[in-house]
């Protein structure tokens, strides 16, 4: 378990199912204030879900979700708006508005939730540009971008009102290894600069592992392991060593529970 004392967030206890879905059975984990967080898992456990739970999107069953010293699913509309205003979020599928410009993309949650006059808004939007290394796009729109610009453009969205804590969710899906690994440094950079916090919900291991300070990997419902990104990999749990080593074969079959094949196919066995 992380040994710092100072916690942005704080996971007790959660519990949370989709009807009869079981997503999560007693999840404990917390993040420290000013480090980035890996939050890692087979497709299917839960880790864009729980991002939605720190937001206060979902309620849980059972359990709180705690950011900030406030219980999440306690808050009422106006405190739950008050909240995320310092949050930041850059979605899986990026999630930027198709009709509007870079420079419109980035200026948006500084028009929408502030008072800031149109001048410094402009210069605001080039500062979160020029930190992904594109303040030469403003006036591009979406569709021009290549997949590792939108990525980029999306993260300087993300950051556009210097959010208390960021959550990426699978910001490194679908890039090619340079675009890859430009984005997971801009994360690491940026988490820095700002002296911020942030979740990085991904199931790809090995560009995780090199910028973040812990990681959590989840399955079946439960904190499966936890630890530094040595620790992980030098892991001898079957299942961590699958997960983090990409093996084949393992604790995570590739077939999912069914009834015998053979006996769907309506065959004597």
């Amino acid at each position: 378990m992380y040994e710092e004392s100072e916690s942005l967030i704080e996971i007790e206890d959660l519990h949370f199912s989709f009807g009869e879905q079981k997503v999560f059975n007693g999840i404990n984990l917390r993040v420290p204030q000013g480090k980035v967080v890996s939050i890692l898992g087979v497709s299917g456990s839960g880790k864009s879900t729980l991002l939605r739970l720190i937001g206060g999107q979902l309620r849980p069953d059972r359990g709180c979700v705690r950011v900030n010293g406030q219980v999440m699913h306690e808050l009422d509309n106006r405190g739950l708006y008050k909240m995320r205003r310092n949050m930041g979020m850059m979605f899986q599928a990026g999630g930027l508005f198709s009709d509007l410009s870079v420079f419109d993309n980035i200026a948006f949650p500084m028009r929408e939730l502030t008072d800031l006059p149109e001048e410094l808004i402009r210069d605001l939007v080039l500062m979160k540009l020029q930190s992904v290394g594109l303040r030469g796009t403003t006036e591009l729109m979406t569709s021009e971008l290549s997949g590792g610009m939108s990525r980029r453009v999306a993260l300087a969205r993300a950051i556009a009102l210097d959010p208390m804590l960021t959550m990426y969710d699978e910001p490194f899906a679908g890039l090619d290894p340079i675009s890859l690994n430009v984005i997971a440094e801009l994360i690491r950079r940026l988490n820095d600069a700002l002296g911020a916090t942030s979740i990085v919900v991904t199931y790809d291991v090995s560009e995780s592992l090199k910028v973040v300070d812990y990681a959590y990997l989840l399955h079946k419902g439960v904190v499966a392991a936890e630890g530094t990104s040595e620790e992980l990999l030098a892991s001898d749990d079957p299942f961590v060593a699958q997960f983090v080593h990409a093996q084949a074969t393992g604790p995570v079959a590739f077939h999912m529970d069914s009834t015998p094949y053979r006996e769907d196919l309506g065959i004597g066995v």
